[in-house]
């Protein structure tokens, strides 16, 4: 497997399947780039339709040039996916789903909450080939072990100490931090740190260079 992240939420996914190697790209949003470059994409996973998880206008370039990609998603996506027709399919959680030869674990519902007085939103965690975790803007319990967690690292929604308690709870083998990209320079390293100096004993955490594949 090779994990390539594209900054905050946006990460792709090189897994062999038994159908052969399969290409599966996490919530291209506006604070990610380079993932336009992507090709032979064959699912995109979305979590949610904050734009930080979403940019419809970038993930339209992305499904031109990568025609046979599906598109999964929550219901709160629906509106902003309905030109795209069939190759976008709503899932939610509790659902198993095989997409394009790859198994998809929905887990989840609903967005952290980040104060009271805000509406709710929903959230997917998508538990992908049985192996890598990603779960959106939430802390929910993965279906399953989870060999790679996608950890969030910093959110208006969170602090670094849920953060840590969550990577504790999950225990993968290797932890890659995201979803960094509201803070500072200089607290993302802190986060990042802390996540490390903090993580179970049986967990590495890598923190990935921007655009950077890396085989786990």
């Amino acid at each position: 497997m090779k994990v390539t992240h594209f900054g905050h939420a946006c990460v792709l996914v090189d897994l062999v399947t038994d159908a052969g190697p399969r290409r599966v790209l996490f919530d291209p949003g506006t604070y990610s780039r380079d993932f336009e470059r992507v090709s032979g994409i064959d699912i995109v996973l979305v979590t949610h339709a904050h734009p930080d998880h979403l940019d419809v206008d970038r993930l339209g370039g992305v499904l031109d040039a990568n025609p046979s990609a599906a598109v999964v998603h929550g219901a709160g996506a629906v509106s902003a996916l309905a030109d795209y027709g069939d190759r976008a399919r709503l899932v939610r959680p509790g659902e198993a789903v095989r997409v394009n030869d790859v198994e998809v674990r929905v887990t989840g519902g609903e967005h952290a909450c980040v104060h009271a007085d805000l509406p709710a939103s929903d959230n997917n965690g998508y538990l992908l080939g049985g192996a890598v975790f990603h779960p959106g803007d939430a802390f929910d319990s993965p279906p399953a072990p989870v060999d790679v967690l996608l950890i969030p690292a910093a959110g208006p929604w969170m602090k670094i100490a849920d953060g840590i308690d969550y990577l504790r709870a999950v225990a993968p083998r290797i932890a890659i931090p995201i979803h960094q990209a509201g803070l500072a320079e200089v607290h993302q390293r802190m986060h990042h740190r802390l996540l490390t100096e903090l993580a179970p004993p049986a967990t590495t955490v890598r923190v990935l260079e921007h655009a950077v594949p890396q085989s786990f």
